[in-house]
Formats: C-alpha cells, sequence, structure tokens
C-alpha cells in the first residue's frame, strides 16, 4: 500500500503568520529577480528603488505593475521573454507559445507550475488514474496539470483535446476515476457517458481554465456524482489559487504574494473590494515582480475550516485586459486583427462570446461588400485555435468604433 506523503511545503498552506510569510516571499522575490530579470531591475530603477530597501508587500505599491497584455510587445523587443527568464534558455525544460502570442517557459524543476497541492486539498492521491484533457499542444495547460498530478503520485491519462467519445472510452478502458480540465468539457463526457452507457465513473475533479457557475457544479456534483474543486492560476505564474473541501474560495497557493489592486492605479483596494490580481512569485526560473494578470477579484481573509490559514481569493469576478478566456484558452483582439486587416472585404466586425447549455460560443459578425463566409471561419479557427461561428450583418448593424471583443456571457 502507497504511504501518503506531503510533496511540498506544508508550512507554505498553513503559516503561524501569514504576513510575515508574505513579506519575507516579496523581499526574497524582488532581491532575486533583481540580480536576474533586466525586466525588473528596469522597473525597480523607474521607481528609483533599491531593492535591499524592499521589505515586504507594502513597499511594492511605488513598482509600476507589469500588465500580461504587455507581453507580447515586450518579448517582441527582447526575445525570446522580454528580459525576464532568470536562466539561460538553454536551462529550460521547454518553451511554450500561448495566445497573444505570449512565449511561457517551463523550468528543470518538478511541479514547476505547484499545481500539487491543489490537487492534494482536491483529493487527488497516489495511484489514482487520472484523464487530462487540456491541451499538451504549443500552450502548456496540459503539461501544468500533468506535472503537478505526478508529483501527487497519480497515473496520468494524457487526453488533450480531442474526441468526447474516444477519451471517454479511453477512461473506461483503464479505471479513470479522476479528471481534469475544463467544467465544460467535463459536462460533454459526462452526458456522452450516460448517453452511451459507457462504464466510466469520475469520483473527483480539479476543474480550471473557464468559469464554474453554481448550477454547473450542481448539475455535476449531483446529478453525476463528481466532486468538483477549482484551481485558479496562468500559465506564466503557476497556480495563483485553489478549493478546499469547504469551497468558499481560492486559497492563496504557496510559492506567491498576491495584492488586489484598484486597475489602472496601483494601489491597494480596501478590504473585501474587488480589484486586479496582481503577483509577485519567487520562482528562481521566471520570477515576477508586480505581474498583473488581468484577472479582477477580492480577498478574503476570514478562517476557514480547513486548517490553512492563508487568505482565499472569491472567485472570478471579470477581466481587465482585452483578453477573454474562451473553452480554456484566451482570445485577443489582435489576433482577429491578423485575420481581418488582410481581407479588404471585411469593414467592420466584432466577436463576441456567449454561454449556451454551459458551453463557450464564439460567434464573429462581419460587415462588408462581398464576403465570402465559408472562406473566413477556417483563418479565424488557425488564428484563436477555436471553433468558430461567422455571421454576416447587414452594413450599419456594426457602429463605427465597435469594441472587437466582447463577454456577453
Amino acid at each position: 500500500m502507497m504511504e501518503e506523503v506531503q510533496l511540498w511545503d506544508e508550512e507554505a498552506e498553513a503559516p503561524s503568520d501569514w504576513g510575515e510569510y508574505q513579506d519575507a516571499l516579496v523581499k526574497r522575490a524582488v532581491q532575486y529577480a533583481s540580480e536576474c530579470s533586466r525586466e525588473v531591475r528596469h522597473r525597480l530603477a523607474d521607481a528609483g528603488l533599491n531593492p535591499e530597501t524592499v521589505s515586504g508587500i507594502g513597499d511594492l505599491r511605488n513598482i509600476r505593475v507589469l500588465a500580461k497584455d504587455d507581453l507580447p510587445e515586450l518579448q517582441a523587443s527582447d526575445p525570446p521573454f522580454g528580459g525576464l527568464l532568470a536562466v539561460n534558455v538553454g536551462e529550460l525544460r521547454r518553451i511554450y507559445r500561448s495566445p497573444g502570442p505570449i512565449n511561457d517557459p517551463e523550468g528543470r524543476i518538478p511541479d514547476f507550475w505547484r499545481m500539487a497541492p491543489a490537487l492534494w486539498a482536491a483529493g487527488f492521491r497516489p495511484g489514482d488514474i487520472v484523464l487530462n484533457t487540456l491541451s499538451y499542444h504549443l500552450t502548456p495547460g496540459g503539461h501544468m496539470l500533468d506535472a503537478g498530478l505526478r508529483e501527487v503520485g497519480c497515473v496520468v491519462l494524457p487526453g488533450g483535446v480531442g474526441s468526447s467519445s474516444t477519451q471517454a472510452s479511453f477512461a473506461a478502458s483503464v479505471g479513470a476515476t479522476g479528471y481534469v480540465g475544463t467544467p465544460q468539457f467535463l459536462l460533454t463526457l459526462c452526458e456522452k457517458i450516460e448517453r452511451e452507457e459507457i462504464p466510466i465513473s469520475f469520483q473527483k475533479a480539479l476543474v480550471t481554465g473557464a468559469p464554474l457557475p453554481q448550477s454547473l457544479r450542481r448539475n455535476l456534483q449531483g446529478t453525476y456524482g463528481i466532486d468538483v474543486f477549482q484551481v485558479y492560476g496562468t500559465a506564466d505564474a503557476g497556480a495563483l489559487g485553489f478549493e478546499c473541501e469547504a469551497k468558499r474560495g481560492w486559497h492563496i497557493a504557496p510559492g506567491v504574494a498576491i495584492e488586489i489592486i484598484e486597475p489602472g492605479m496601483g494601489e491597494p483596494v480596501g478590504p473585501g473590494e474587488s480589484g486586479e490580481v496582481v503577483v509577485t512569485s519567487s520562482n528562481e526560473i521566471y520570477p515576477l515582480v508586480r505581474f498583473g494578470t488581468g484577472d479582477l477579484s477580492s480577498m478574503a481573509m476570514d478562517d476557514c475550516t480547513c486548517g490553512r490559514t492563508t487568505p482565499r481569493l472569491k472567485g472570478f469576478l471579470g477581466r481587465v485586459g482585452e483578453g477573454v478566456k474562451v473553452r480554456g484558452m484566451f482570445v485577443h483582439p489582435r489576433q482577429l486583427a491578423v485575420v481581418f486587416d488582410t481581407e479588404p472585404s471585411v469593414h467592420r466586425y466584432q466577436a463576441v462570446v456567449t454561454s449556451e447549455d454551459h458551453r463557450d460560443v464564439l460567434t464573429v459578425m462581419v460587415e462588408g461588400d462581398e464576403i465570402e463566409i465559408p472562406a473566413l471561419a477556417p483563418l479565424i479557427e488557425e488564428a484563436t485555435n477555436l471553433r468558430v461561428a461567422v455571421t454576416s450583418v447587414p452594413p450599419g448593424t456594426l457602429e463605427e468604433g465597435v469594441k472587437l471583443l466582447v463577454d456577453a456571457r
């Protein structure tokens, strides 16, 4: 019988003094990044700060936030990582290409994105057989969860993005009881299993990459008997927060300090108020100082029944930046521009994200002369890596200066 062994720093999940732990992490991260990251050195210089004078999270407010939406331009001007990488490129295990486009590094250390604590909190244990349905192609999502699962000791089925019938049959043939991926694809699998009477029963799931409405959680847990947990993270910073058994928000993950700031201002918001999630990470490969995720949330500081002493993020409350996450993948207006800036027949366009039966739908409306819709759709899908519905609308439907990407969910 396998012994249940904790494979990470328990002190990082339940420090006796959260403020002291966070300040020490920030101090260490800033001093290390100032030595190894050109980008961080530039922002410290702009702020007139000596890294030795940064003693805690309160000193960060003088440092300009680096927005995730600025990474494509920064990396293009200083390839391949915009001066953020703290090691030689040859020391990396992999380099990914996320939508934006953004280059994301993976270092040669176990569980590089620190997903193991989230999986452990969700009940995953050594020997569990788990279907991983996040993409293993170019983007890091699949490998992020894969590394955490292997650190816990699970057996991974690298499903990636693919046919629900194939994945359900595969999972059933080897006795999988765990799932990781988006909640929407989990629902698709459950419906497929039920409809085709496939002999499989997922017992637990860690979902990410898309919203989890309470109605969808109730459906997955009540109808299909799956204990569903969430993890929140980014390809740049790894795991940032995760649910425990209480499911009252996302506990701050080990290895990061998080501020909730007023968007565009850099100042922390008041207790309980919503703002942008800004991360400082002590990652020795890719240290981040005041990295703006573009996500909105708020912080809960009250005690949790699970015993973890870290504060909790109160879920996803929207976006600050232009990027919108669709079926686990970010879509940016500049990805659409790659297609439409070379299409003279299209005068105006707008992409709208909606939700139908808990599934994301990306619809692109185009306005112009003699538009060839069948030719446009494959170009948009290639640019976004997503299935899209393209419709032609009458002239005058879209106003001049219309927002190019709208999240209507």
